[in-house]
């Protein structure tokens, strides 16, 4: 067994799980990701970021499968070729565009190649410049054009209980038109219904010829959810929500505390050769489960739930 559940590949988010508060991928999040390949096991990323956005992780992590941009919209390769994508209807696109606005948020419109804004000094432009490491492109206004290329749009605020409110009546008026999802708490994507997580989650499963329940996951936001729902063992960072712990097998430390190496080596890879009565080759064992939860690994001697 390659470890826990026999997991194959690892599926992990991007900001909030992989990197720190301030960007940055640690030499222990680069250590356990050569361990993981060092067991055989497989590493894929995952994230709302365009594929652009993630090429900066690809050799530091030593990356050799398929990259998930915009949440699932974008397929790409190692070297950014990619693979597949899905890009909004333009009716969609437009009542998403025109609901958020209405709303009081800012709107960012992504295509496959290029990020577009009215305004670049909105709140969090530079920021997500400085984070992806590519500049927007400032429009006077979205047009038809922009719409008919839209493969995610972004609704932007520091508001986060206008974001949330925001989230609930998209997802009413675009229903099965588009994928509705907080990416940050100042951030709701909207992709083609096939751009979420879980579906990335199949779609790898599909392309490496790993059976989903061999793929674990990990991630911190509620976008993070439908990959926990259609992956193996799922782990939820300890700066996520209580109610996305809620979802997940197990509970790791926070991104601020080397909580993606702490969850590789203690729930990845440990358990291959660790069990409670120390015989090599066994699994650590599933704490019971309580009436509506999903079953929860037990965590490490010493480490408690967050």
């Amino acid at each position: 067994m390659t470890g826990q559940q026999d997991i194959r590949l690892v599926l992990a988010d991007v900001d909030g799980t992989l990197v720190t508060e301030d960007k940055v991928l640690t030499e222990a999040a680069k250590a356990a990701a050569r361990e993981l390949h060092g067991a055989g096991i497989a590493l894929a990323i995952t994230s709302g970021r365009p594929p652009r956005g993630m090429s900066m992780l690809v050799e530091p992590l030593a990356l050799r499968c398929p990259a998930a941009g915009f949440n699932g919209g974008v397929f790409v390769n190692p070297d950014l070729s990619e693979i597949s994508s899905h890009t909004l209807d333009p009716a969609t696109a437009r009542q998403a565009m025109e609901l958020i606005l209405n709303e009081g948020l800012d709107v960012w419109i992504y295509s496959a190649e290029t990020w577009w804004v009215r305004d670049k000094a909105a709140p969090h432009v530079a920021r997500e410049a400085w984070t992806v490491k590519f500049d927007a492109e400032v429009v006077p206004s979205f047009t038809a054009a922009h719409l008919a290329r839209a493969v995610k749009i972004v609704g932007v605020s520091d508001d986060p209980d206008l974001v949330a409110a925001c989230d609930g009546r998209a997802r009413s008026a675009l229903g099965k038109m588009a994928s509705v999802e907080r990416s940050q708490p100042y951030y709701l994507d909207v992709t083609h219904p096939r751009a979420n997580k879980g579906a990335v989650v199949t779609t790898l499963s599909r392309l490496l010829d790993i059976p989903t329940k061999q793929i674990a996951t990990i991630g911190d936001m509620p976008n993070d959810v439908s990959m926990f729902r259609e992956g193996g063992l799922s782990i939820a960072m300890g700066n996520a929500s209580d109610a996305v712990k809620a979802q997940a097998h197990a509970v790791t430390d926070s991104n601020q505390n080397e909580g993606f190496a702490q969850a590789i080596r203690n729930l990845i890879l440990a358990p291959a050769t660790r069990s409670p009565r120390g015989r090599p080759g066994a699994h650590a064992p599933v704490s019971s489960r309580r009436s509506g939860e999903r079953p929860r690994p037990s965590m490490p001697a010493g480490k408690t739930r967050q």
